[in-house]
């Protein structure tokens, strides 16, 4: 783990969650944050965790985070890492926090014997993308995410 990096506290649940708005704002998209602090909490910290989260601290601060959680390939017969989110905030950035969260991300996935560390990016993200670039990391342009929520994934639900 590098040393402004490190996993997340439950005391650190109230500025995680103010980073995923700031994400969402950044994204365009604030309107569609929902979490609450509670609901991370069990999600982070409950008796089955569903998430990890590291932070990245800067003068005592916690500037930014990733947040993440297993999946599987069937292919590999092992787990992987796939990266929910990945924020630093904008005054941070070109510090080396967000390379530092990543690194320790696969960093973490080397240790445990994981095949890979996935994650997805806004396609007129540019910075990220020339930033994921930089580390090597490749796009899946092959692969086309698909969704099913809200009333959709109630009508699949009710398909027989």
């Amino acid at each position: 783990m590098h040393p402004w990096v490190r996993e997340a506290r439950e005391s650190d649940l109230d500025r995680i969650r103010q980073l995923i708005v700031d994400l969402a704002r950044y994204e365009r998209a604030a309107h569609e944050v929902k979490a609450t602090t509670e609901q991370l909490r069990v999600a982070l910290f409950g008796p089955q965790p569903a998430a990890y989260a590291l932070v990245a601290e800067s003068e005592n601060q916690v500037v930014g985070f990733a947040l993440y959680f297993r999946n599987f390939s069937t292919w590999e017969g092992v787990h992987g890492i796939y990266l929910e989110d990945l924020y630093v905030m904008p005054e941070y950035r070109g510090s080396g926090l967000g390379r530092a969260l990543l690194a320790s991300l696969a960093g973490l996935a080397i240790e445990r014997g994981y095949a890979r560390l996935e994650w997805a990016v806004l396609d007129w993200n540019q910075p990220a993308i020339d930033f994921y670039r930089s580390l090597g990391a490749v796009a899946m342009d092959e692969w086309t995410v698909y969704r099913l929520g809200g009333e959709a994934l109630a009508a699949a639900s009710a398909a027989t």
